[in-house]
């Protein structure tokens, strides 16, 4: 399938990690973080005190790990939102909930819970982590153990967790479009659909061959990153002579791979190059990618709005003022509470 490069940038030193922001990618290289654009220019560069290692955005902010600490700064200049939180030991992993908040891997064995705007909730008993795999709704979180085994955890206060299966997996994807990626002890890769007991599918893929560093699921299906730096289809399956890629051939790049949009994804060598992947042939969500990544920015631009005015309409309703309250919820969206207050509206007035 035809992908290009559609640009490369070159970082000052070693890249730590990339995350896709909004459409564009955050880059961590040294004791700096650069966010470029879709189309490579810069929005900000900003300074920071201790080398970013993890870092995923959510709703105007990005979650960023270093040193011990949890911090988040604005997309918008690369500010910092609070004055960030630590834990002994410090985090390992990160992971954006649906619908706001974080969760936290730590190195002691407990994943701890954040809101949006990095207030710390609790902390959930997990055992050690290897990686958080993600979100199957806002209460069910999967993470993978150090030994290869995937738990679920149900985070709604009387927190419980299980074990999926047994097995052990030496590799798996984080969560896209309710799908893993896998790779059995025996190499074999794999494709699931994990539920909170286990999984509603889990199929064998055609490649034996393939040690995966990194995977996105694109517009036209998986994308793996291999150990030997080349790009692989999971879509086209497996070629006959045993060829990669051919746009990639000879091509080494790297270990760290994003995806920005459907159609466009983005891969990076520690040694700081860049690279920015499209498919032409992937318009239509190129489009769909755009408005997704316009419509996240606009939510976050007004997202601070949005919360006053929840606040408000909250405040009306304890007040008794029924039609202000009305009028807030239906504004922000929310049928269900005004349908409700009209109710007691007709009921009893105001």
């Amino acid at each position: 399938m035809a992908w290009n490069i559609a640009w490369s940038w070159q970082a000052d030193e070693r890249i730590a990690t990339v995350a896709a922001v909004e459409g564009g990618v955050l880059i961590s290289s040294g004791l700096q973080l650069e966010l470029l654009e879709a189309d490579g220019s810069s929005r900000w560069n900003v300074d920071v005190p201790f080398k970013v290692h993890a870092a995923q955005a959510l709703q105007g902010t990005v979650g960023l790990l270093a040193a011990h600490g949890f911090y988040l700064v604005n997309t918008n200049d690369g500010s910092m939102v609070n004055e960030g939180r630590s834990a002994p030991g410090g985090f390992s992993d990160l992971s954006a909930r649906p619908g706001g908040g974080w969760a936290l891997a730590g190195r002691r064995g407990e994943i701890h819970l954040f809101s949006q705007h990095g207030r710390g909730i609790r902390r959930v008993d997990s055992g050690p982590v290897r990686r958080l795999v993600g979100w199957l709704d806002r209460e069910h979180l999967v993470w993978q153990d150090p030994q290869g085994h995937l738990w679920c955890g149900r985070l709604t206060g009387d927190d419980r967790k299980r074990k999926l299966e047994d097995r052990p997996w030496s590799w798996c994807s984080t969560l896209a479009e309710g799908r893993l990626l896998l790779q059995s002890s025996d190499g074999g890769l794999w494709e699931g659909v994990p539920h909170p007991f286990g999984w509603d599918m889990l199929n064998r893929l055609e490649y034996d061959s393939l040690e995966p560093m990194s995977a996105v699921r694109s517009g036209d299906g998986w994308w793996v990153l291999g150990i030997e730096g080349h790009l692989i289809s999971m879509t086209d399956g497996p070629s006959d002579n045993g060829d990669d890629l051919p746009l990639t051939q000879g091509m080494n790049l790297g270990d760290l791979l994003v995806l920005c949009t459907p159609d466009a994804m983005v891969t990076a060598t520690r040694d700081g190059l860049v690279r920015r992947w499209t498919a032409p042939h992937l318009a239509d969500a190129e489009r769909e990618g755009r408005y997704k990544a316009a419509a996240e920015a606009a939510m976050a631009r007004n997202w601070e709005e949005r919360r006053h005015m929840f606040l408000r309409a909250q405040e009306a309703e304890e007040h008794g003022k029924l039609s202000l309250a009305i009028e807030l919820y239906e504004a922000l969206g929310r049928t269900e509470d005004a349908r409700n207050l009209l109710k007691r509206q007709k009921e009893g007035g105001e």
